[in-house]
């Protein structure tokens, strides 16, 4: 094996995502691994940094165009590309990202809020329960 790549098995295990999904993220076009002449997938550092970017992006409600448009940018900077509207779609991602992170933590206040309102029902049917004499 080339240095430096490793092959889908390893790939899944280090970003924790199953081989379908990093399959399914190579026929959409968000990573091009290399392939040995046999056919088998062999991902560089860079491919597996792609993939690390893409299962951020993921929880956050991205679509797949929106991952594709922010790894055009960051590959454009990464190779010393200063147009400048690189940056301004990039802070609008930051933007984008603050704006998802704040919706995501409100429904998890809620989602703690709703177990909480349960959790305080059930103790209540409990102690009816036990204060109920039996028929």
């Amino acid at each position: 094996m080339p240095d430096g790549l490793v092959q889908i098995g390893e790939v899944a295990e280090r970003l924790g995502l199953s081989l379908r999904t990093i399959r399914h993220y190579e026929e959409v076009g968000l990573v091009v691994p290399e392939r040995t002449p046999g056919g088998f997938r062999l991902y560089s550092e860079t491919d597996i940094g792609r993939l690390a970017l893409v299962k951020r992006m993921k929880p956050l409600g991205f679509s797949l165009d929106e991952m594709r448009d922010l790894l055009e940018i960051t590959d454009r900077l990464a190779v010393g590309d200063d147009d400048p509207s690189l940056v301004a779609r990039l802070q609008m991602f930051e933007r984008a990202v603050a704006v998802r992170a704040d919706k995501l933590r409100d429904q998890l206040a809620m989602a703690r809020e709703f177990g909480e309102q349960l959790r305080r029902q059930r103790l209540g049917a409990s102690r009816m329960t036990l204060l109920t004499p039996p028929p």
